[in-house]
């Protein structure tokens, strides 16, 4: 087995398993290691490592130095970390503040300049074809995307970001805008006319919509318009789940009808709202869309950067905590979910639910490169 910054050259076996990593103590079946080698493998919110990029817009306090303001600062040894996580594309999905277009700007070109300072390293992802290409060329790829659709103006503005490199957006995050409801929203407005023209506008250029955040009329608003698939990057069922940022079975329903791939996240309030969140809480989320809607219409949205939130800045771990308003647990991470190799964790859960080698393919990227592919061919 190939070396790589962190992995062991020479796996040492227990039991048919085997120990991947020199810094950590977990093992893997072989069965999970291929599965997990020979996929192509895209997280679709995962925002690289937030504490790096503090400075990307103004912050109070000192200034920090980060990736962004200096790029070089991003080393070797930084980069065999996310090529060893097994996760070949990262959906970034930024929000921004209040002044949502120059934030946007200011983000996107801070984005673009990182990826063009390493590019034997990374690559940036326009086309399907680049997620193909990232995989062999042993590449991390980076997708562009905001939490939030409120720096598209107008409808030019969609061409706009779309040329600077922006394949996804949400339409709303938590609140109202002008293109429809968040679900904290009360009343869900639903999808405005200016709101129907944007989607118009994104899936003719081929930009992603993103119904994560969306209160459930503007969700079923949008997909009954939609012309190419929509993507849920980052959900969890409301079935399992009531948390009104959860998706019920009908929006589930309805994506997949449309094409669509629904992203299950590991953040602890979503996945369950009452107890301790486990990892098999999350699996269950799973089997819920594969069993409601096809195997071929569910993938990962983890919603957590490279650590987990409990290694964010104290800063930014007060911030996630927030969201849960009542009762906010110490920690927001869900344990076998909260670390850089997740994603073999992942899959021996999946294997251990009894899913093939060729559906944990599918859910661990291979869905959301269908409908990217059919999205983004403009």
């Amino acid at each position: 087995m190939k070396a790589l910054g962190a992995f062991i050259a020479a796996p040492a076996v227990l039991r048919g398993r085997f120990l991947l990593f020199a810094d950590s103590p977990r093992h893997y079946s072989a069965r999970c290691i291929e599965v997990v080698q020979r996929s192509l493998v895209i997280d679709m919110l995962s925002q690289f490592k937030l504490g790096a990029f503090l400075d990307v817009l103004p912050q109070p306090g000192p200034k920090t130095t980060s990736w962004f303001s200096h790029p070089e600062t991003f080393t070797a040894a930084d980069f065999a970390r996310y090529r060893g996580s097994g996760i070949n594309a990262f959906h970034i999905g930024w929000g921004y503040g209040a002044n949502a277009f120059d934030d946007a700007t200011t983000i996107l070109a801070a984005w673009n300049r990182f990826i063009a300072a390493h590019p034997d390293e990374l690559v940036r992802i326009d086309t399907a074809a680049h997620l193909t290409f990232a995989k062999h060329a042993g590449k991390v790829g980076i997708i562009l995307g905001f939490q939030n659709a409120e720096h598209f103006r107008s409808v030019s503005d969609v061409d706009a970001f779309h040329a600077a490199g922006q394949r996804v957006s949400q339409l709303t995050y938590n609140l109202r805008n002008a293109i429809g409801s968040g679900y904290e929203e009360r009343p869900d407005g639903g999808l405005t006319a200016f709101g129907a023209s944007i989607v118009g506008r994104m899936n003719e250029v081929g930009i992603a919509v993103d119904l994560s955040h969306c209160g459930d009329r503007t969700t079923m608003e949008t997909l009954a318009i939609a012309r190419r698939p929509a993507v849920v990057s980052h959900s969890n069922c409301r079935a399992l789940s009531p948390h009104p940022r959860c998706k019920t079975d009908a929006q589930i329903s309805q994506l997949a009808a449309g094409g669509g791939v629904m992203g299950i996240s590991a953040v602890r309030m979503f996945v369950r709202t009452s107890g301790v969140a486990t990892f098999e809480d999350v699996l269950d989320h799973f089997d819920h869309v594969a069993k409601l809607a096809g195997v071929e219409h569910v993938g990962v949205g983890s919603d957590i950067d490279l650590d987990g939130y409990d290694k964010l800045p104290p800063v930014l771990h007060r911030r996630m905590l927030t969201g849960y308003k009542e009762n906010a647990p110490a920690s927001g991470d869900i344990a076998g979910l909260d670390h850089p190799q997740r994603i073999y964790d992942l899959t021996e859960g999946l294997i251990r639910r009894g899913y093939s080698d060729a559906n944990i393919e599918l859910i661990l990227g291979g869905n959301f490169r269908r409908a990217l592919a059919a999205i983004w061919r403009a």
